[in-house]
């Protein structure tokens, strides 16, 4: 089993390697991102939530957040028995402390952090460009703009956690997909050894 968090700004390609990776060593891919927009269409109770945080680029509450991942976890047991790959979370520092500790419950943990490092102006070169192709509402110059900065205020410092317990790797997101994702796939076999 191993785990594995895959870390960068908003359009840095976490959703494309990610799935690259779950498919590579049958990893269950979580997708926070997704599942919130999953419960945004269905207009569930946390959709309404994430919504109401999501659509000005503003982070869902850590214990919200929390709350989904486990209950998704624990509902997944089977699917997760190979390890899983965390794209698009923890996004702050008490979302790491936090999945630390529920995964320890669980009696395994994360292996390697996967941080895709990419310039704010190619994320926002990337973004306004997928907010014309795919219509997404939070792709737009506005809350691109405050999506970086959350990110640079509350995301970033977790290298920081990452680096100081040895599991954070960078890699250079500006490279073709493949060349990005031959540079994961060396990060996780030297940790999976």
């Amino acid at each position: 089993m191993i785990n594995i968090v895959i870390f960068g700004g908003p359009g840095s390609g976490k959703g494309t390697q990610s799935a690259k990776i779950a498919k590579k060593y049958g990893l269950f891919h979580i997708s926070t991102g997704d599942v919130l927009r999953d419960h945004i269409a269905r207009k569930t109770d946390i959709g309404k939530v994430a919504h109401s945080y999501i659509s000005q680029g503003m982070l869902i509450p850590d214990k919200l957040m929390i709350k989904i991942l486990e209950d998704l976890m624990r509902s997944r047991v089977e699917e997760t028995k190979h390890g899983v790959i965390f794209d698009g979370f923890p996004r702050t520092l008490p979302q790491a402390q936090e999945l630390d500790m529920l995964l320890t419950t669980l009696d395994t943990r994360i292996e390697a952090v996967i941080g895709l490092e990419v310039p704010d102006d190619e994320l926002t070169k990337r973004l306004l460009l997928r907010g014309q192709e795919s219509g997404r509402s939070d792709d737009n110059a506005e809350a691109i703009r405050t999506r970086l900065a959350v990110y640079h205020k509350q995301t970033k410092p977790l290298m920081e956690y990452y680096k100081e317990t040895g599991r954070y790797h960078a890699i250079n997101g500006v490279a073709t997909i493949d060349e990005i994702f031959d540079q994961i796939c060396a990060v996780i076999d030297k940790a999976n050894e």
